[in-house]
Order: structure tokens, then sequence, then C-alpha cells
């Protein structure tokens, strides 16, 4: 197995986690939280879909999915397109309101630009700095790790959330 096939694999992990974190849950089900500054199953979902259309359409040169596709229309968020979530607030995360139809649709765009930007890579593509803010400066591969690294945790965060909430 080359390093293309097996970040496929890892990358097509996420969608299934998303999915089963969320479907079947109405919007106040998604919206709900532990407690007041708590994030909620539509915030990590809708986040973790954002971080991965922002890195990857950055590095594979492309517009992000959200405003090539009208997806910030269909969500209607109060945020700027470039929003991901990041460093948001309880108030900010309270706002993300969304059926779970919408936030897997959005994921599952994503997921189609993502598979088919990891199918034009080599693993020489790989080693192509891509950030150089960092020390040592960001590689491609670091960067595709790292992002479905986080979209895996925060999907694995929704699903714990939804059992929690349905416990009650």
């Amino acid at each position: 197995m080359d390093a293309k096939d097996l970040l496929l694999d890892l990358y097509g992990r996420i969608p299934d986690a998303v999915h089963a974190a969320v479907d079947g849950l109405d919007e106040d089900a998604l919206a709900a939280r532990l407690d007041p500054e708590a994030n909620t199953v539509a915030w990590f979902a809708w986040h973790l879909a954002r971080v991965q259309d922002d890195h990857v359409s950055e590095v594979a040169g492309h517009e992000q999915t959200w405003t090539a596709d009208g997806w910030a229309g269909r969500f209607g968020l109060p945020f700027d397109d470039g929003e991901t979530g990041y460093g948001f607030d309880a108030g900010q995360v309270g706002q993300v309101r969304a059926s779970a139809e919408l936030l897997t649709g959005y994921l599952d765009a994503v997921q189609a630009r993502t598979t088919a930007y990891l199918r034009t890579l080599s693993g020489a593509d790989l080693d192509r700095v891509v950030d150089e803010r960092w020390d040592p400066p960001v590689t491609l591969g670091a960067r595709l790790v790292s992002v479905a690294d986080d979209d895996l945790e925060h999907a694995a965060q929704a699903a714990f959330l939804r059992g929690v909430l349905e416990r009650r």
C-alpha cells in the first residue's frame, strides 16, 4: 500500500463516523449542550467539514466547496464565509444550527473533492512544504494527516456527546 492509498483510507473513515454521530437527530438534538459553554454535535460536524474544506482547498489550490458550491448560503450562518469555527466562543457555537442532512451533505461534498485531490498525489508530493510559518515547516503529508486526525477527533467527540445526550 502506498501513501496515497493510506490517505484515501484515512479520509474515507471520516464520513462514516460523522454520519453515525448525526444521522437521525433533529436540529434541537444537534444543538443540545451538556452545559452552556459546551460544543454541540452540530458545531463539531460543521467545524470538522469546514476545516477539511479550508485546509485541503488551500493545498489543492482551488476554491472551497463552502463558497464554490453554495453551501454558505444554504447554511445561512451569521459568520464570514472564511470562518471555520476555530476559536469560537460559546455564543458563536450556539449559532451553528442545521439539519443532519445539511451537515452530512456538506461533509460529503467536501469529502468528494478531498478524495479527488488525494487521488492525484504521489509520494513525492507529500514532501512539498505548504506552510513555512512553523518550525519545522509543514509538509503536505503532515498537513493532510493533521486535518484527518482533527476531523476524526471531532467526529468521536460528536459521537460521545450524542451518546451522553441520548442517555439523559
